[in-house]
């Protein structure tokens, strides 16, 4: 089950697209440099926001908003003492965080695949399935700690490395290594009543 999850990295990867004029012109305020910024990273954002709300997509909008209302209040902040994503992506994990404490309780899950189907046709079988699959794959990741979500989140919807997992959460690569460690056991646990119950095929 747990090999399925990395099919949902279907976008790119953002490399830090936006140079370093960008960032000061955002900090001056220029409404074009904060537009631009918000294309490069918002579907990353929600990408990440979704799965760490249980799949609520309006939790993940509300949270995209707030991550990038906070950014705009706060670029001024940002010294380049480390990678822009770093600090964007602290901005998520703190906003996703109140978010949580806000709902205090799970969502019902709303629709959200897994993976885009690259211009195939796939049956509705094969479509309902998915969703499905995805459906259990982003409650059970909402349901783990904080500190072996964020690990998860960041390697398999993220694409992140552990160097850059590891700035992010302000950990050691080995702290990260072990808490991916203890995610996988703790998913496959929980996955575990689903496998075999999904065929999933063009």
């Amino acid at each position: 089950m747990l090999e399925q999850m990395a099919a949902i990295r279907e976008q790119p990867r953002v490399n830090e697209p936006i140079d370093r004029q960008t960032i000061a012109a955002c900090q001056q305020g220029d409404r074009d440099a904060l537009r631009l910024l918000f294309e490069a990273y918002k579907d990353r954002v929600y990408s990440i926001a979704i799965y760490s709300m249980g799949g609520d997509p309006a939790a993940a909008a509300d949270v995209t908003q707030q991550v990038f209302v906070k950014l705009m209040t706060r670029i001024s902040q940002f010294r380049g003492t480390s990678e822009f994503t770093t600090w964007l992506y602290r901005l998520v994990v703190n906003c996703c965080l109140d978010e949580r404490r806000k709902q205090r309780r799970f969502v019902p899950l709303a629709e959200f695949g897994l993976t885009k189907t690259s211009g195939r046709q796939i049956s509705p079988a094969t479509s309902y399935a998915r969703r499905e699959l995805a459906g259990h794959v982003q409650m059970a990741i909402a349901e783990l700690k904080p500190k072996l979500r964020w690990p998860i989140l960041f390697k398999y919807v993220g694409g992140f490395s552990y160097e850059e997992i590891a700035a992010v959460l302000g950990c050691s690569k080995g702290t990260v290594a072990s808490r991916l460690n203890r995610g996988h056991k703790a998913l496959a646990k929980r996955l575990g009543y689903l496998r075999g119950q999904f065929e999933i095929g063009e």
